[in-house]
């Protein structure tokens, strides 16, 4: 019988953000200790229900960890990386003897003290179960690949889809290779290809949509066990920041690198098609304005909570007041502070609130405006993907101009239109909707927009990737430079060892 440790710890880190992340931001995004499955699966959760799922109904024993996730921010404090990790590690040393771990990370978390949180979290796991012992790790889309999670992990599965709706089907896969290694049918090996890129690329339209088909299409053939695109994350300032082909073959070390190289000169060729395609404030509105059809769907990019930022900002919603655009509803505002102010107004009260504009200069100045509360909501969830998420408490407040704002209490990116569906606002009435996310929102609005455009608005999510402030990156990136491979495009530059 197969012994499966199965477990979660993880955030995705802006390097840049001015938001710190400590103990209470793990406790208000996801904190659980040996019991995550026994509660609802959310996007963080949910790998840990795949797995347990699919052991058991082999027959096997699971015991599970740690379970934490922070809302991305700015690195994680010292001492909560080292306890959560420690915490972590003396689990699976009281579980031993193991046949499979498995954790869901991340791969683009960053600690005070450790750039590297999942090679260094990957690299103790193996002193501890030693070198037979399978390991598995699920990895974000935006991760940074380093050789000390390949050298350490038997196998690393990525997110295939942004927006990531597929964080499950990828916890199904890790788990089959992981199983097939466990029992001697497979040996995994890896061959990873930096890309030398920069940016954000959705998988939503051509041509990506239909590379990341092609990659499905090369699995379970010719000994390729798993094909990921890991996009990378543009706000870590870390040395291994940027896009990875990376390819798991079963014995073959041969083959996943001549993989992973036609891949990568295959993303690298069209790195200008998929490059994110953003329009600046002004030139956003008109576009939406001039568009006929409701309602148009704005994405705040630059306050996106998912990539780190506060989602308090409040450059838009400024300019589309000084410009007397009616019809509007945006969201979600992260104001704590407004919330509890209106609440104890309570529905129906019409005062003066001070909103958003709270973190910091990528924040913009509060806005003070004239409101009434609409509806309130206490412990809100919102959808993505298979998985419900929560929003904390929940506020609709309306302005002059029929301008509804949605306001809560957990930082967090809008996903979906329950977020607004759920008070009562009719979003099919509205000219724009604008909300704080970056990609992720496509799942779910693109259904019900006319059309979608992505604002290159000010905040802390700068769109000039070619102007990031890496102090700890060596070797060139696109799109600083043209060309930053030279004539012979991606190569192989670290492997797993090849068991030979």
């Amino acid at each position: 019988m197969t012994r499966t440790f199965i477990s979660c710890l993880g955030t995705e880190t802006n390097t840049f953000s001015p938001i710190p992340t400590g103990l209470a931001t793990y406790q208000a995004t996801m904190l659980h200790r040996g019991d995550a499955t026994e509660h609802p699966a959310t996007f963080y959760s949910g790998p840990l229900h795949v797995w347990r799922r699919l052991a058991e109904a082999r027959g096997d024993t699971v015991l599970e960890g740690l379970a934490t996730f922070a809302e991305p921010a700015g690195p994680t404090t010292q001492a909560v990386y080292e306890s959560f990790r420690d915490e972590l590690l003396g689990q699976i040393r009281a579980a031993l003897p193991l046949d499979i771990v498995l954790v869901n990370l991340h791969g683009a978390m960053v600690a005070m003290g450790e750039d590297d949180c999942e090679g260094d979290i990957l690299e103790r796991i193996r002193a501890i179960v030693g070198p037979d012992v399978v390991i598995g790790a699920e990895l974000d889309l935006h991760c940074h690949v380093t050789p000390r999670m390949v050298r350490n992990a038997t196998a690393l599965v990525i997110y295939k889809r942004y927006p990531h709706i597929d964080a499950q089907e990828r916890a199904g896969e890790l788990f089959a290779i992981c199983v097939d290694a466990a029992e001697g049918r497979t040996r995994p090996v890896t061959a990873v290809a930096p890309l030398h890129m920069v940016g954000i690329f959705g998988t939503t339209s051509e041509p990506l949509a239909g590379f990341v088909g092609r990659m499905e299409a090369l699995e379970g053939r010719d000994g390729i066990l798993s094909v990921s695109f890991g996009h990378g994350f543009p706000y870590g300032d870390v040395a291994d920041v940027g896009a990875n082909m990376l390819v798991i073959a079963d014995g073959d070390l041969a083959a996943a690198t001549a993989l992973a190289e036609h891949l990568g000169r295959e993303v690298w060729a069209m790195r200008e098609a998929i490059a994110s395609r953003r329009l600046a404030l002004d030139p956003a509105l008109d576009a939406a304005l001039a568009h006929d059809g409701r309602p148009v769907v704005l994405a705040d990019v630059a306050d996106n909570a998912g990539g780190g930022a506060p989602s308090d900002s409040t450059f838009v919603l400024r300019r589309i007041l000084e410009r007397g655009i009616t019809e509007v509803a945006s969201g979600l505002y992260w104001d704590p502070v407004a919330v509890r102010f209106c609440i104890e107004a309570g529905e129906g009260a019409t005062f003066d609130l001070r909103l958003g504009g709270k973190t910091g200069p990528s924040s913009g100045d509060p806005l003070d405006l004239r409101v009434t509360v609409r509806r309130t909501v206490h412990g809100a969830h919102q959808t993505f993907g298979p998985s419900t998420n929560p929003l904390g408490d929940l506020v609709w407040v309306s302005i002059d101009g029929d301008i509804d704002l949605v306001l809560n209490t957990t930082r967090v990116q809008t996903f979906h239109p329950d977020a607004f569906t759920q008070l009562g606002i009719d979003l099919g009435r509205k000219r724009l909707v604008i909300v704080k996310s970056m990609h992720h929102f496509h799942a779910g609005f693109a259904p019900i927009a006319s059309k979608v455009i992505h604002v290159a608005g000010p905040g802390a999510l700068p769109s000039d990737y070619a102007a990031m402030a890496f102090t700890k990156r060596t070797g060139p990136f696109w799109p600083a430079v043209a060309d930053a491979h030279g004539p012979d495009g991606p190569r192989v530059t670290f492997r797993s060892t090849d068991p030979g």
